[in-house]
Parts: structure tokens; sequence; C-alpha cells
């Protein structure tokens, strides 16, 4: 077992060469449990001795979430993600059905392990519809020599006749957190570049669930090339990549350090304040024409779900993964703050379908303040919104059930045998902003659950309208359906699948004050 020996971060499964097999592993692994690495930087971070109270507790929630997980019945994040496939064939290897068997075992796997179908399908240019099986994956296969991107170095180092993978669970928050531009030469100094990241790490803000993992990428033949090494980047593709200067390719230490340094300085921390922005950054330089220089930026949440595999023709190598995070060493401290923390230092506040006693219980509460939520509240996103914008624009009232409760953004997970609810977690508040005016001049909305920061047409509007928004902490999805959701009924429109308005009922879920009723904004502070 020579090869074996040579791969010892691979599990190793003797005549399994179906590419089908090989994806339902692969997304089967990666949805449920992190590579050590990834773990032990949550650990490292929530016992920094920088790292702020927020941080620690954050950070502590993913380890609980990373554990609950493990158990294979609720995936880390709600947002299970497009299934994102890239392979490089080396040598001998058929790939002629590639395609088919590896979208089978995406399919199979989303709709046994209760994944959450977040693909829609045109069936106009402006309308779709939910194709329910979370297809079509993204799936690119190129040859170990192609010059497209710089070829991973695990895949240089592959066996001869092999298949090699990264397979990745890509959310919506963190893919829309890329970001362009299309610079020339005059970009590439040591202080207009240090500039452009500080101003481009700071728009990235807490909505697509820090601490990330950073990627920059600058330079490329074309457009497409830089976003497709970006890409590669945030999915640990380039991790063992040379910091030697050459033609095709190399990481600047330099830089990566100035990143982590800005991640730190920024004052986001894990999503409510401090310096763990970021656990890890790469910055990639890429030869380029003379006349042009693109530059992207992007990030892999703290749901960092990217796996690597080869096939060889005596079987599959798949990345290891942890079976049991409490194991780790230092587990059990860094989650100690969380769970030694007392609940005289929060306020409770209980929702019983009057929206009333709810913004009278937060009335003096101020940005940062940690919340304890009990009782029930709505939850919808994009759809219902739009669909609740319609009735306005026909000349209808907006649905009773809106103006009772406070409205959590989420998407849940489908339900697995038995449970209350999928894993559940907050998306990003930005994306109802437009709905200010429209929802909380009519009674709704007037106290809100999400992540991330908000515009300042949603800030003016808590003042408004004497409204709040509460962030709930990202990332932690399984573990919120596990112990925070007691029930859950569907209130209405049930054929948008995980975008059904829900009532859910929670008990002590930990929120944190974001914009208070005068408009003051934690993270404006």
């Amino acid at each position: 077992m020579q090869l074996q020996n040579s791969l010892s971060d691979f599990d190793f499964f003797p005549s399994e060469t179906e590419l089908s097999r090989v994806a339902e592993e692969a997304f089967s692994r990666l949805s449920f449990t992190f590579p050590k690495e990834h773990l032990d930087s949550l650990i490292e971070s929530a016992l920094s001795p920088d790292a702020s109270d927020n941080d620690r507790s954050v950070c502590a929630c993913m380890l609980k979430n990373a554990e609950v997980a493990s158990q294979g019945t609720f995936p880390l994040c709600q947002d299970t993600g497009i299934a994102n496939i890239f392979a490089w064939k080396k040598g001998n290897f058929a790939t002629q059905n590639a395609y088919d068997e590896l979208t089978a075992g995406v399919k199979k796997v989303y709709d046994e392990k209760k994944l959450r179908f977040s693909t829609t399908v045109p069936t106009s240019f402006y309308e779709e519809k939910d194709p329910k099986n979370n297809l079509p994956a993204q799936i690119s296969i190129f040859d170990s020599d192609c010059a497209l991107a710089p070829v991973p170095s695990f895949v240089k180092n592959a066996p001869a006749d092999s298949l090699s993978f990264i397979f990745c669970a890509k959310g919506g928050g963190s893919s829309n957190k890329t970001s362009f531009v299309q610079g020339t030469k005059a970009f590439l100094t040591k202080e207009r570049f240090s500039a452009l990241m500080k101003e481009e790490l700071a728009h990235f803000g807490t909505s697509a669930c820090p601490p990330y993992t950073i990627a920059v990428v600058a330079g490329g033949l074309s457009p497409e090339q830089n976003l497709l090494a970006l890409k590669l980047a945030t999915m640990g593709a380039y991790d063992e990549m040379t910091y030697e200067p050459n033609e095709h390719g190399f990481r600047d230490k330099a830089l990566e350090d100035e990143a982590m340094k800005i991640a730190r300085e920024c004052g986001y921390g894990a999503q409510f304040g401090g310096t763990k922005f970021a656990l890890s950054a790469v910055v990639v330089r890429l030869p380029r024409h003379g006349a042009s220089c693109p530059i992207s930026f992007g990030v892999s949440c703290s749901a960092h779900r990217n796996l690597k595999a080869i096939l060889t023709k005596e079987g599959l190598f798949l990345q290891k993964t942890v079976a049991n995070p409490r194991e780790l060493e230092g587990f059990e401290k860094a989650v100690s703050f969380a769970e030694e923390k007392t609940d005289s230092q929060e306020r409770t506040v209980t929702s019983t379908g009057d929206i009333s006693a709810v913004l009278a219980s937060l009335s003096n509460a101020q940005p940062g303040e940690r919340i304890i939520l009990n009782g029930k509240i709505l939850v919808a996103r994009d759809a219902a919104h739009a669909r609740w914008q319609k009735l306005l624009d026909s000349g209808k009232p907006l649905p009773e059930y809106t103006t009772r409760y406070p409205i959590c953004y989420a998407g849940p997970a489908r339900t697995p045998e038995g449970k209350i609810i999928g894993s559940f977690g907050p998306t990003t508040a930005g994306r109802m902003d437009v709905y200010a005016e429209s929802l909380m001049s009519r009674g709704a909305a007037l106290v809100t659950l999400a992540k991330g920061n908000r515009s300042k047409n949603w800030t003016s509007a808590c003042k408004k309208y004497g409204a709040f928004y509460l962030g709930t902490p990202g990332g932690i999805a399984a573990l919120i359906a596990s112990e925070y959701i007691v029930s859950q009924e569907i209130l209405d429109y049930e054929d948008l699948g995980m975008e059904a308005v829900r009532l859910v009922e929670v008990r002590n879920l930990p929120c944190f004050v974001i914009t208070n009723k005068n408009g003051e904004d934690f993270y404006e502070r």
C-alpha cells in the first residue's frame, strides 16, 4: 500500500471508482464535518489573547455547531450550497460520462441527506421555479497541465492515471461578497494595492459569516482566469503554492500578512466586534496582459466546506475530516466561555404575538447588547417579501401575521426524519432593505433578526418607526436547530419550499442588538 501511505491526510476506499459514489461520499462528508485544520483555527481564535468576548463567544458556538453537525443529522449550515466540483485529469483516465455520473451523485446525496435545495431555474427571463433537486451542479474538468488557472499542488503530485477533485458546497452569502476590479499597472504599487485591499476587505462586512478565509488574486491573462483562480483560492487549492516568484503564479507572504492586519483592525471581528474577522488569507499574483490588471477579492465563510479527493484505478482517496470535534486539543477550553456565560449579563425578550410588547422590552436596548429571545417569530426571506410587496402594489393589505411577530430572515434546510426543523440560520439582512418603508409604515418588520450590516435606508427607517434589528450568529445552523427551536409550522406560500413563511418557536436564542429605535447602529460604531 505504498500509494496509500503517501496520502496520509486521505482515507482510502479500495475498489471505489464510480464517479457517482465519489460525489456522494464527498458531499456527505463535507456537509457535516470539517478538516482538522479549520477546527484548529477556530480553537486558536477562541483562545487568542487579543480576541474580544464576542469573538470567543461566536467561535465557541461554531465549535459546538461542528460537534452537533458531526453526528450526521443536521448539516453544518442551513445553506447547504451549490454543488461545485473541480477536477483535473492526469494520464489515461476515462471521463466520457463524468458530468452525468457526478450529477447523479450530487442529486442523490442532496435528497437522501435532506440538504437544502437552493437553486432556482428560470421559466422566463424574470420568473423562476425551484427544481427541487438543487441541480444543476457546477462541474469543471480540466487536463492536469491546463493553464486556465494555476494547477493545485496536490494535483501535480497525484498518482499517474488519476482524477483529482476539489468538492465545494458554496453558499450564496459568501459568493455574494466576490468583488472584481479591472485595473491597470497603476495598481501595482505597495501603497495603492494596500489601500485597495483595505477598501475591499471592509466591504465584506459580516453578512457572509466571519471569521473568513480571505482570498485575493492580482493579474491573470483574462478576467475569467483571474476569477477562476480566486474561486480555487477560496477553496484551499493554493494553500501549498510557492512564495517564490515565478511566471506561472505565486503567493505573496507580505501581502497576506497585510490582509490579516487589515482584518484584525477593521473592528468587525467574528460578526459582533473584535479582531477575529479572518482565520487566514491567501494572496496570489498571476501573469497579465500589459494593458490590464484584473484584481479580485473573495471569501470562504466559517462554513468552510471544501474537500479534496483523488480517484485512481485502485480506489478513492478522500480527504480526512474530524468525526468528533470535542476530542481536539483546546476544544473544551474554547467552548467554556460560552457555557460559563450567566443570564444576568443578558436581556430576555419574549414574543407572544404582540409586537408592541416586544418593542417595549427592547425600548432602551443599546447596540451591541446581548439578547435572549423566547417565543414565536415569523420566518420569511426574499421570495416571501417579494410576494408581500406584490400584494401592496396591487392595492391589497399585508397578511395579518406580518404585524404580530418579529421577522427572522432564514431559509432552513429540509427537516430530517423525526426532527422539528432542518439546520436553521440567519440569512443576509441587506437583501430585504428595499422593503423598509413598505413594511414598517404598515406596522410590519418593526423587529427583524438576521445577519450582517444593513444600509442607511434601513437604519433611517428604524429611527423613523421605532424599529429594532437584531443580529443572530451566522454559521451555527445545526446548533440552532438542535438546541433553540422547539416548534415550527408553515403559515403561507408553501410552494416556495425553503422560502415558505413559517411560524417558529424559539427558546433562549442568542441575539445581539445591531440597530436600535434611535437608528444607532453597532457596525457604524
